[in-house]
């Protein structure tokens, strides 16, 4: 990573002076006037082409020489560690110092007196809602009138009238409970010095950004408050601390405060009033049948979109249990996506974000719920207000944004490349909206950036024998990190510190889950909680999950041992293990578009290059090179897939052993010289005793 910029903001004389902040000059937000309503690029550069060529990042993708900032730098945490100073940040927050007026963010206007009871009459007085309201009341009417003879119309009418009244009130209730209420600009300064005491209490070493990708961010976000556009933010999601970071990142910076979807389960007594307070709006995890709820909802997230809010929806729906990406939860994007095929809002742009922690305090707790113990109750305000968690020093958090997009550029696009393709088929409509999600993903991959945890994890969990000694654990991280480079991924850097360097720090906050032996020539580390510590290797999964299935697909040859000619696979074969392999872990990893043919070419080109495999003819085989240095990439990649691989094998191991040793077996029948064979039945198995007998391990 680059250094922080030494320049300070100038401070003023103020009864609590501001703490001296890396320097906004270049940041600084001026009111936007929306006075165009051309909607299509170019948009005006604001960065000038030597600044551009100044933070622009590596082709390598490595992050060494990136211009970054970190947003939280010489704040203090503690009182009691530097009492003036955390004094003088608190009366900043409170006065409105600097950017923490946050009066001329860039955005549609928010934070105002009534504007959470302008955005509840909009939606109770829509069309949409209205119409549902009418069209429920006079069917349950209806309904009733069939129960009561001689029901006259008088009496139906008069009872629908009822109905249209207890609907009304039930609907704004709906309204109450799912509004964001981004009422008071005061308490968004108290909520920002707040979570701004908890990140730099928590994340000692700051929330770092990419000022070259906020940049581009701040460029589009200008261009969509000219023209009354949506920002839809599509962050990963690892933690509840997400919550916290992209707001206090907006507010920061400068950009309107998103609009949060989020589920009911967070709006607890207390804690859901606030998060309200900072934008959130909470939405049941499903509403079935309930078309009054889903008709409120959709006028809700539409009339945001319409006015040119932001919206922030986690695009993997909940927080990811294995560190790897979740399937995308296509619910709200479903809604964004309707908006703008029907014109209600002429566009909307598209931000995939990456947000990679040093340490994700949820680990332990995703580990029992994976192992299948029942779910803790846990939520938000827990874990702020954890004093012991509050003590700890858990690193840096790194956040990245993919270049933002036009969703009506992307509609388009997808458009001009099928021939008959028709957005308003509900068939093709899912077709795109599953294509729009996957490519979020894709994009949220492509920027994200691999921690050093990530690293070490993923080489302790990647290598034979009981534990690795600190000069081979060195090499193999270098390795490491040289093939996520090679492979378009980013690597964290941290300045003018060596390998060795990196490598004790992340095991200094991952020293739960590693361990030392010093009793040896030289220290020898090992995976304590190996389950908790595969977190952190799957983050790296992504970027090897075309050469780890190919490698697995051929270890049935290799393991055989004997000969060179032996342990080698036609490459036809090894097309079918492939393919086998990729549908049986299609929900688990997102892959490289294009036909598996071609994208098997080239994984093994890529392989060959690296010299860990080679062609004779048809026949792939490991390289001379590679079995001289004892399969340790061939093994390395084996080592990342195997435990998805076995997680597979052991379900079906667990079905097969719960089969009743009674079971019917299949007769055989000869009618008129003809044979047939009467299939076994299905056996049935109660989910949760499924459960029970099958431990499953990732």
């Amino acid at each position: 990573m680059g250094k922080e910029n030494s320049k300070v903001e100038p401070s003023l004389i103020l009864p609590f002076a501001p703490i001296e902040d890396e320097p906004m000059s270049s940041l600084t937000v001026e009111k936007t006037k929306v006075t165009s309503t051309d909607t299509s690029p170019p948009i005006p550069s604001l960065v000038s082409e030597e600044k551009t060529k100044e933070v622009g990042l590596q082709p390598t993708g490595d992050t060494r020489g990136v211009e970054e900032r970190n947003l939280t730098r010489h704040h203090p945490g503690h009182f009691r560690d530097d009492p003036v100073g955390f004094m003088m940040q608190m009366g900043a927050f409170y006065q409105g110092t600097g950017w923490r007026s946050y009066k001329n963010y860039i955005g549609t206007r928010i934070l105002y007196e009534g504007y959470t009871e302008e955005v509840k009459e909009r939606v109770l007085n829509s069309e949409r809602v209205l119409y549902m309201i009418a069209y429920l009341a006079e069917k349950q009417a209806n309904l009733l009138a069939q129960t009561i003879p001689n029901a006259t119309p008088k009496m139906i009418a008069r009872r629908k009238k009822l109905l249209e009244k207890e609907l009304q009130a039930v609907a704004n209730g709906m309204v109450d409970k799912l509004a964001a209420d981004l009422n008071s600009l005061k308490f968004i300064r108290l909520f920002g010095f707040f979570v701004n005491n908890i990140l730099v209490r928590m994340y000692h070493q700051g929330v770092h950004i990419s000022e070259r990708e906020f940049l581009e961010l701040r460029r589009i976000a200008i261009h969509a408050a000219q023209n009354s556009q949506s920002l839809i933010i599509l962050p990963c999601h690892k933690s509840h601390i997400d919550y916290l970071v992209i707001s206090y990142m907006f507010f920061r910076l400068g950009l309107a405060l998103p609009h949060i979807a989020a589920g009911n389960n967070l709006d607890l007594p207390i804690v859901g009033r606030i998060l309200k307070r900072g934008g959130a709006f909470y939405i049941r995890r499903s509403w079935g049948e309930d078309q009054l709820y889903g008709s409120v909802v959709k006028e809700y997230i539409e009339g945001l979109l319409e006015r040119g809010h932001n919206v922030e929806c986690f695009i993997e729906g909940t927080r990811s249990r294995t560190g790897k990406l979740l399937p995308p939860k296509l619910g709200i994007l479903k809604i964004v996506l309707e908006c703008i095929l029907s014109g209600r809002a002429k566009d909307c742009w598209i931000v995939p974000m990456s947000i990679q922690y040093d340490k994700v305090i949820e680990t332990e707790t995703y580990v029992n719920e994976l192992l299948g113990n029942p779910k803790e109750r846990e939520s938000l305000w827990g874990i702020v207000t954890n004093t012991r968690l509050l003590q700890l020093k858990w690193g840096r958090i790194d956040v990245r944004f993919a270049k933002p997009y036009s969703l009506q550029g992307f509609i388009d696009e997808q458009i001009g490349r099928r021939k008959s393709f028709d957005p308003n088929n509900e068939q093709q409509k899912i077709t795109l909206l599953r294509a729009l999600g996957y490519r979020v993903l894709s994009d949220i991959n492509s920027v994200s950036v691999v921690m050093p945890t990530a690293l070490v994890g993923t080489v302790i969990l990647t290598l034979r024998g009981r534990g690795v000694g600190r000069n081979e654990l060195i090499r193999r991280l270098e390795w490491l990190r040289t093939a996520i480079l090679a492979k378009g991924g980013r690597v964290a850097d941290f300045g003018d510190m060596t390998i060795g360097e990196i490598v004790d720090r992340a095991i200094n906050v991952l020293k739960d889950l590693i361990k030392e032996r010093k009793e040896l020539l030289e220290p020898v580390f090992y995976a304590e909680k190996r389950f908790e510590l595969s977190f952190y290797r799957n983050q790296v999964m992504h970027l090897f999950v075309s050469e780890a299935i190919v490698s697995a697909a051929m270890y049935t040859k290799i393991k055989q041992g004997g000969a060179k000619s032996t342990q080698r696979l036609h490459i036809s074969t090894l097309l079918d293990e492939v393919t086998f392999l990729s549908q049986l872990l299609k929900v688990e990893f997102v892959y490289q578009p294009g036909e598996i043919k071609t994208n098997l070419e080239n994984t093994i080109k890529g392989l060959i290059d690296d010299q860990v495999m080679e062609l004779e003819g048809e026949y792939v085989l490991l390289s001379d090179k590679e079995r001289a240095i004892g399969r340790e990439n061939y093994d390395f990649y084996c080592f990342l897939i195997w435990p998805f691989i076995e997680t597979y094998w052991l379900a079906v191991v667990s079905l097969f052993s719960m089969t009743p040793t009674n079971s019917p077996q299949p007769t055989t029948t000869i009618v008129n010289k003809t044979t047939t064979k009467k299939p076994v039945p299905i056996i049935w198995f109660n989910e949760q005793d499924f459960h029970n007998k099958c431990q499953i391990f990732d």
